[in-house]
């Protein structure tokens, strides 16, 4: 199946970026954004100016999140260079990919931080990954994204990308706001967020938010609801900061699938779920057990998240630093999940090999409306899949770092758990009328009958529990060598060990057990230079490793009771320029990897791809002023490769551009008597990519385009429009990844406006 082709030609876009660079000897004298202090990627969490740090790391303020205005936290990954998010499922089940590196969905080389801890340790199990468990909000201060530099040997070695979430904190002033928002789709939402001091060096920050929706692909009912409360007390010592936070969220949404390209109508406001087929009945297990389902229960997390961080002085050598984090909860996932392509009903009825004793059975009727379908309509297997997953983790990353004349030491130790348990009862396919909110319909054979476990298609049933803990010692070692070169060796050593029990089939038995335990060594090899007072170049060289979870057994049994080792090993190499001009600030990245040892399964049971994955590219991030304009250039540019796979040999990794850029352009007016405003936007273009690794379904290029403006009618009230996908772009993100051959793809969500009134208390 190729897609239809559009191609979007962006000849000289990043061209600008050279000629922003001339510019920016000539413009205000404007602090650069490179002078912002980040803390995600050093040794013990300090602080350090992004000019003079030796990684790409990418920042995004509070007014930056409110700009974009992301409607999911995947969504807002879109801000780092080197990311290629697939936000397209809804508020949670993102598929996020980090420089080429290879994956078939979720997101396997993707972090998520609170605080400077990971919220939980497998970046990704099957149905999860660890957007899903958060969700941006007032509460947000700052958003840090590291690809690739020294988190493999720090924190929980992630040689991917590692998001940092810093929550703001109180102040001796009492300050806060207050908003409410809706849009064309029915949005309703109500954010707070108020912060102040409690006493003596002691501090508050309370906040949340409220919300519901029938969906921007309108389901018809409330197929979006959350809430969620967070809540920080700091208190300032003599000697250093603790503070304790906890985050309550209990919030859902429509899980949205690919789509039936070869239906007419079927655009990117089309979801199969709606009144008609939201309640069901699955069947499941070898006993043929029934289960009532809900499709308003979608996909997201009911749990919490709490923590405790701190920072101490020990003495003018030493400082101490540790960041703990517990989670637990329910991060479930139901939804309708097609199974091969979309028939037309005329073209069943006349296939001589289309008979009584097969698919169809005479009159095709609907079921809730007892309505005949017409021969012009098409019909399309859809799976009601149920999974349940109750995860916990508890983790702690302990620092103490030594400062000398020349060297600074960080020596570490990182210590995590993490458990889940888990039912999924997939399959359960039967005939649905493709139409917004399609019913099941009747006369079609394996429809009507009863107490059929798989139906029109297969099942797969599991129950199974699993544990893991993570133990590892690092050294981190910064020498100064001179006023404008520093030289950084870290080293890594870490256990990892995992217990697992399957029920597949949920027949009453165990068939499937693990009891693992590896260790692993990586390190990381850089060195800073400042060219000159505002430039300065970095290059490193590092190995970490991606460390096999529950998933990675179950899929691929067969090869690790074979004596395989399901780890996968990752090399990188960087080489960047950075500066901070006076209203320039610009980040340029070279980058190459290599991941071995890397297996895909395109659906549980299915056959096993082992292969090497190699990926070249270069980022720019970058960000020019002038007077009231300002611009920004987000772009990645790479050439990934397939290797030691005979089937799939030289092709390109599935899912992944060549190409993408963003430019944000953003203009501030005075308008007197206190008054101002700001106008933004967004055009994104986004290369074509291959939806499998076989290189045998494309998806075409596309482009977005998002505007916005922000009117401050005094000191404390605004009021905000935003508008994404002005265009109404149909772009894809992915073919069907349970059978490419399949005339199904997902769309990008469908253009939609937002209007916000906030009080700044």
């Amino acid at each position: 199946m190729k897609c239809p082709k559009r191609t979007w030609v962006i000849p000289g876009a990043l061209l600008l970026f050279p000629v922003i660079a001339v510019a920016a000897q000539m413009g205000s004298e404007k602090q650069a954004i490179m002078e912002e202090i980040v803390v995600t990627g050093t040794a013990s969490g300090g602080e350090v100016k992004k000019l003079n740090a030796s990684f790409a790391i990418t920042n995004a303020s509070s007014e930056d999140i409110r700009r974009y205005s992301p409607k999911s936290t995947a969504d807002m990954l879109k801000v780092v260079p080197g990311v290629w998010v697939e936000s397209s499922g809804g508020v949670a089940g993102a598929n996020v990919f980090v420089r080429g590196f290879p994956g078939g969905g979720d997101a396997p080389f993707l972090t998520v931080e609170m605080e400077g801890a990971p919220i939980y340790p497998p970046p990704t199990l099957s149905f999860l990954e660890n957007t899903t468990l958060f969700r941006i909000d007032d509460t947000v201060q700052r958003m840090e994204g590291l690809r690739g530099g020294p988190q493999s040997v720090q924190d929980n070695g992630q040689p991917g990308l590692t998001t940092n979430f810093i929550l703001k904190r109180g102040g001796d002033q009492t300050e806060g706001d207050v908003k409410y928002s809706t849009s064309d789709y029915d949005l309703q939402r109500f954010d707070a967020v108020v912060s102040g001091p409690l006493g003596d060096d002691l501090y508050y920050m309370v906040g949340g938010y409220v919300t519901s929706s029938p969906g921007i692909r309108d389901a018809g009912y409330s197929a979006v609801k959350g809430d969620q409360f967070t809540a920080k007390i700091t208190k300032d010592l003599d000697n250093g900061t603790l503070s304790v936070y906890t985050r309550r969220t209990n919030d859902h949404g429509t899980w949205y699938l690919p789509a039936a390209l070869n239906v007419p109508g079927v655009d990117n406001e089309y979801t199969q779920v709606g009144t008609l087929n939201r309640k069901g009945t699955i069947v499941y297990g070898a006993a043929n057990k029934e289960m009532s389902v809900d499709l308003a229960d979608g996909r997201g997390w009911d749990g919490t998240v709490s923590g405790v961080n701190f920072d101490l002085t020990v003495n003018s050598t030493w400082s101490m630093s540790d960041a703990l984090n517990f989670t637990t909860g329910e991060a479930d996932t139901v939804g309708l999940v097609p199974n091969g392509g979309a028939d037309n009903v005329g073209a069943l009825l006349a296939d001589p090999n289309v008979d009584t004793s097969a698919v169809v059975t005479g009159t095709i009727t609907g079921q809730a409306t007892g309505r005949t379908i017409g021969s012009s309509e098409y019909i399309q297997q859809f799976g009601l899949w149920v999974v349940r997953k109750a995860i916990r983790s508890l983790t702690n990353n302990l620092a103490l770092t030594g400062s000398f004349d020349q060297f600074d030491l960080t020596l570490g130790y990182y210590a995590a758990t993490s458990s889940v348990g888990e039912f999924w009862a997939l399959g359960n396919d039967r005939y649905y009328v493709v139409q917004q909110g399609g019913e099941r319909v009747t006369g079609i054979q394996c429809n009507d009958a009863t107490a059929v476990p798989d139906g029109c298609g297969f099942n797969y049933d599991i129950d199974a529990d699993g544990d893991a803990t993570s133990n590892a010692l690092y050294a981190v070692g910064t020498w100064h060598a001179s006023d404008v070169l520093d030289i950084n060796l870290g080293v890594r050593s870490e256990k990892e060990k995992v217990n697992y029990s399957v029920d597949e089939g949920l027949v009453g038995v165990v068939d499937k057990t693990v009891d693992y335990e590896t260790t692993k060594s990586s390190f990381t090899l850089g060195a800073n230079y400042d060219i000159a007072e505002n430039q300065g170049v970095f290059v490193r060289v590092s190995r970490g490793y991606k460390f096999p979870y529950f998933d990675d057994f179950r899929d691929n049994y067969a090869s690790f009771t074979g004596g395989n080792d399901l780890t996968k090993q990752v090399t990188q190499y960087e080489l960047g320029y950075k500066a901070a001009f006076a209203n320039l600030s610009a980040y340029l990245t070279l980058f190459g990897n290599k991941v071995k040892g890397d297996t895909f399964v395109a659906f549980p049971g299915g056959p096993v791809e082992t292969f090497t994955n190699t990926a070249q590219g270069v980022e720019v991030d970058a960000h020019w002023f002038y007077q009231n304009l300002t611009v920004g250039i987000n772009a990645t540019l790479q050439h990934t490769k397939i290797t030691n796979d005979p089937a799939n040999e030289g092709n390109r990794t599935q899912r992944q551009p060549k190409y993408q850029v963003r430019l944000t352009p953003g203009y501030d007016f005075n308008l007197g008597n206190g008054m101002t405003a700001t106008v933004y936007g967004g055009l994104s273009f986004i290369g074509s990519r291959f939806s499998d690794n076989g290189n045998t379904v494309t998806l075409p290029s596309y482009h977005k385009l998002d505007l916005g403006i922000i009117f401050y009618a005094s000191n404390n009230l605004s009021f905000q429009l935003t508008g994404d996908n002005l265009t109404n772009e149909e772009g894809l993100t992915e073919g069907d990844p349970r059978n490419p051959g399949a005339p199904n793809g997902r769309f990008i969500m469908p253009r939609s406006v937002k209007f916000t009134v906030g009080y700044d208390l």
